[in-house]
């Protein structure tokens, strides 16, 4: 199967499939062999331009906004159905841009295009007009209306699953969009517009614009957009949450994260290690809610590093497309190098490099780095408190429940956390001491379908259920005099 991308060389503006005005073409790098493999449009600051005053027309003079929501529904559930034929080639997509294994290619293709049923289904039983009793007016209700024009920012590492989690919501909602996929994944964005097209979405609802990082800083800081729904770093999101703050423009927020496993007595090294070792090679380690500090007993401290370094050295490293690879190349040069410099960071601030570190001997050509174990870590070093987005596990000890939550809870983010423990009584209690926004028993575990979002500084907001639908909407109230 091959990625079918009917104008790659245009952008989607106002229904639409045009030439950019200003924009440079976009190479897509495959990571397993460091080859262009695509090539597409490239959106510069008058397109984004464009895209705005497009998005703007479809709903301040379109039907999509006055639709009545069973109509706007029936028409993502169409777009929804038409994703799904498109299934083998979104998962495909996500492999040649991002190095992601084949295997999970259709698994999360699928995840993605749920976040459309979850939102049409959230969308079904939300209600949008409500009357409700006022000493005011006979006649009060709450009105739920949707909040503009959208711009959608995604980053490169789950770049289908991201985008949906924003577009499902925002349409139901009636709002329209600005797709702005990073410039390393854009094909999956391509297949939405197409979908949207053939779905019938009225023109400007859905518009696509590939592009690099000074064309995106003009899109967020026009004035007609009503909301950015952002997914990527802290350091990115603090500048969208300034400049949507001087505008007093609604945002969402979803940002990095340096996430904590707490490991309990009861759980064997073995389990610990195949857990651990299971998660950090996730993705290679580029997954926001990453469980990148694990926090271990003092007294089991060099048996669980022992169990997980021996559990690392056996990770298959090799092409995302090969079945019998366990752990595909990270996403870019740019990624490799930065994981690099967090390892020469880590050996200079005193950790101890157990295991990884390096490049591995095969393949010998590609973006690939072997999963990384630290030891003698502790909660102040920057490999504690920064985020990496690779396969590196630093190691912590803790004497003590309540050490292990502090170190826990002493970090700017607060993301994703989890507890590792066959007592679910003990896991329940520990998570709620946790200052995270999704907690899990026994891993990096997550359902896209209940709200996902952070504390601190990891972000603003929720997207998924029926939280992530009300981040696109505005409330209205409204004082009516009876009918005559």
């Amino acid at each position: 199967m091959t990625v079918n991308i009917k104008h790659p060389d245009r952008l989607l503006i106002g229904g639409e499939w045009v030439e950019p005005i200003d924009g440079a073409p976009i190479p897509v790098i495959s990571p397993d062999t460091e080859e262009i493999v695509f090539t597409v449009a490239g959106a510069g600051p008058r397109d984004m331009d464009r895209a705005v005053e497009a998005a703007r027309r479809a709903f301040d003079s379109g039907p999509w906004s006055e639709m009545p929501p069973e109509k706007r529904i029936a028409l993502v559930e169409r777009l929804a159905d038409a994703l799904d034929r498109r299934a083998g080639e979104i998962g495909e997509a996500w492999t040649l841009q991002v190095g992601a294994l084949a295997v999970l290619g259709p698994i999360f293709a699928g995840i993605g295009t749920q976040h459309l049923r979850d939102a049409i289904a959230h969308g079904r039983n939300f209600k949008f007009e409500q009357q409700v009793e006022s000493p005011v007016a006979p006649d009060a209700r709450i009105v739920y209306e949707a909040v503009g024009v959208v711009a959608a920012i995604t980053p490169w590492n789950v770049p289908y699953m991201l985008m949906t989690n924003k577009v499902a919501p925002a349409l139901v909602a009636g709002c329209t969009l600005i797709m702005k996929p990073s410039p390393e994944t854009p094909l999956e964005a391509y297949v939405i517009a197409e979908c949207a097209q053939e779905a019938g979405l009225p023109p400007g609802v859905i518009n696509l614009v590939p592009a690099d990082r000074e064309a995106a800083d003009h899109l967020m800081r026009n004035p007609q957009i009503d909301k950015v729904a952002f997914t990527g770093s802290t350091a990115v999101g603090k500048q969208i949450g300034q400049v949507c703050a001087e505008q007093v423009r609604r945002c969402s927020l979803e940002l990095g994260g340096k996430s904590a496993a707490i490991v309990l007595d009861d759980m064997s090294d073995e389990e610990v290690a195949d857990i651990l070792t299971g998660a950090i090679t996730t993705l290679s380690g580029q997954v926001c809610a990453m469980l990148s500090r694990a926090l271990v007993p003092s007294h089991r401290y060099d048996g669980i590093a022992a169990a997980i370094a021996a559990a690392m050295k056996k990770v298959r490293i090799g092409h995302s497309d090969d079945p019998s690879t366990q752990m595909g190349p990270l996403a870019t040069r740019r990624q490799l190098e930065r994981v690099e410099k967090y390892v020469e960071i880590g050996v200079a601030e005193g950790a101890t490099l157990v295991t990884g570190g390096k490049r591995p001997t095969q393949p010998n050509r590609g973006v690939f780095y072997e999963p990384t174990l630290f030891t003698g870590v502790t909660n102040d070093m920057r490999i504690a408190r920064e985020e990496i987005f690779g396969p590196v596990l630093c190691l912590i000890p803790y004497d003590g429940v309540d050490h292990a939550i502090r170190i826990a809870n002493d970090s700017m983010y607060g993301l994703n956390a989890s507890v590792l423990t066959h007592d679910a009584e003990s896991a329940a209690k520990i998570g709620r001491k946790m200052r995270a926004g999704t907690f899990a028993q026994n891993g990096l575990k997550t359902d896209f379908s209940l709200p996902m979002g952070g504390f601190k500084q990891s972000g603003i907001g929720r997207e998924g259920g029926e939280q992530g639908l009300r981040g696109y909407l505005e409330t209205k109230s409204m004082l009516l005099e009876p009918a005559k």
